[in-house]
């Protein structure tokens, strides 16, 4: 039977430059990006988010569906991924939430269970141990799951929206798109516009939204739950 971990548990797992099978796992896989791992991503390369989804990402539009799947580009010619090295990841501090989970994936509820063998990964061999938590800390999974939490939350509000879709408005596509995952576009878009004179928001914590990307996606999420779902993340300014 398959192994479902807890975070209780222990693995065994190593990975290094010595093993024959190292980055074995970065080619021929699809990789869903977040909007938080395009962030981190984009900005450990030092382009803007634009130039990262034109030049590294495949977006994937299906019918009746409000926000498209983002998965990342692999090179053409090999099938791997474009920043991979013979020494490595050369953005490995800022690699995606999949890669830092690798081998394992997560399931509801804090459970894991592995999506490879000893056969393919030779790092589960290893004769080091870690309780999983322990590991999950390690490789910076935390931090992405609170970035990622209000993300999955919207999804998952996506999907009772689009029970009752006929037709995909194309409006409402781009603009779930720009604030989610084109951050920089989005900015623009925020600077071009009246939102701050339409919502409270005090000059301190406009000039941090303009400024940091973090603050900026966050405000994108608060603005996403009460435009599309009624919810008081915003307040907006009394009419005079």
């Amino acid at each position: 039977m398959e192994k479902i971990f807890n975070l209780s548990d222990k693995i065994r797992f190593d990975c290094s430059p010595d093993l024959p099978c190292f980055t074995k796992c970065c080619g021929d896989v699809n990789i869903v990006l977040t909007p938080y791992d395009v962030i981190r991503m984009k900005n450990a390369l030092g382009i803007s988010s634009e130039d990262f989804l034109e030049r590294y990402a495949i977006i994937l539009y299906k019918e009746k569906k409000l926000l498209p799947m983002v998965l990342l580009k692999m090179r053409e010619e090999d099938k791997r991924c474009p920043f991979i090295t013979e020494d490595g990841c050369r953005i490995y501090a800022d690699r995606p939430w999949a890669c830092r989970m690798f081998p394992l994936e997560s399931l509801r509820g804090k459970r894991y269970r592995l999506i490879t063998n000893e056969e393919f990964c030779l790092g589960l061999k290893s004769d080091r141990e870690w309780k999983l938590s322990h590991w999950i800390m390690t490789q910076g999974v935390n931090e992405y799951d609170y970035m990622n939490e209000d993300f999955f939350e919207i999804l998952d509000g996506l999907k009772e929206i689009e029970k009752d879709i006929q037709d995909t408005n194309p409006k409402i596509q781009d603009m779930l798109f720009m604030s989610l995952y084109n951050i920089d576009k989005f900015r623009r878009f925020v600077n071009s516009t009246t939102f701050f004179q339409r919502f409270k928001v005090d000059r301190h914590k406009a000039k941090k939204i303009m400024e940091s990307d973090i603050e900026l996606f966050k405000f994108a999420i608060d603005w996403i739950k009460f435009w599309l779902f009624g919810k008081p993340t915003l307040k907006l300014r009394s009419k005079r």
